[in-house]
């Protein structure tokens, strides 16, 4: 059966945004190659994933981050090239660190897709009487240009970006007031997305049923605390009587 309404997460769950982060720095690194050496473009990858590792782990920058994804990106890349230079490497300029960062912003910008059945069982969802909220993290500009490009606006009663309110997920009032604005309980909400803690073990405290989005169907990390109350590898399983 069908909740009374359904929120949904935007990045890698409506859109295929931004998975694989390691695959398309080497993809971006290899573009720079001559301005990188001479390291090699996998050295350099090595060194910004470490790097951004380090860097998302902090909340407060993670927040802060995600607002200002561009620049963030920035930092990463500057960081890994002070890690290179640390450990002995000639480390290139800050421009290229500039260059290659910006280059990576602009090419995940141009590879976001939309997930094939995203439309079909949203607007399915919505003939059925759900009531649907769009509950996204980041900055507005960024997260308005998505909506836009993928006509998702007309599709859901209700917007939330983290970048027009002022909070997002985790923190308890942004599922608070998505499910105020539609009028509904936790009891009578369901949240879809694919981060375990935003979107899985933060609803669950508010009594919020949420399900897992895995489409490369790779389950719950080994060692992990969380524990969805549902796991769908397609968005198209939400629908009554689908199959998996």
């Amino acid at each position: 059966m069908l909740p009374r309404a359904i929120l949904f997460d935007l990045d890698d769950t409506i859109v295929q945004a931004y998975t694989r982060p390691d695959v398309a720095w080497f993809a971006v690194a290899e573009e720079f190659t001559a301005q990188l050496a001479p390291l090699a473009p996998s050295a350099v990858v090595h060194a910004i994933t470490a790097s951004a590792r380090e860097f998302w782990s902090d909340p407060e920058r993670h927040r802060e981050g995600r607002l200002q994804l561009f620049e963030a990106r920035r930092r990463v890349v500057e960081g890994a090239f002070a890690r290179l230079a640390k450990d002995g490497h000639k480390a290139p300029s800050s421009e290229v660190a500039r260059r290659l960062a910006d280059r990576f912003s602009a090419a995940r910008e141009e590879q976001i897709t939309l997930y094939p059945d995203a439309h079909q069982v949203v607007d399915a969802l919505r003939a059925q009487g759900v009531l649907l909220a769009l509950v996204t993290n980041g900055a507005a500009e960024l997260q308005r240009a998505k909506i836009d490009r993928f006509d998702l606006a007309r599709r859901f009663h209700h917007i939330q970006i983290e970048g027009e309110h002022g909070f997002g997920k985790p923190e308890e009032r942004a599922y608070r007031h998505a499910m105020t604005t539609l009028g509904v309980a936790a009891a009578e909400t369901w949240m879809v997305g694919d981060n375990l803690e935003w979107e899985v073990a933060a609803p669950q405290r508010l009594g919020i049923h949420a399900i897992w989005y895995d489409p490369a169907g790779e389950g719950v990390p080994p060692g992990s605390t969380a524990k969805p109350d549902r796991i769908v590898q397609s968005l198209s399983e939400l629908l009554p009587g689908a199959t998996k």
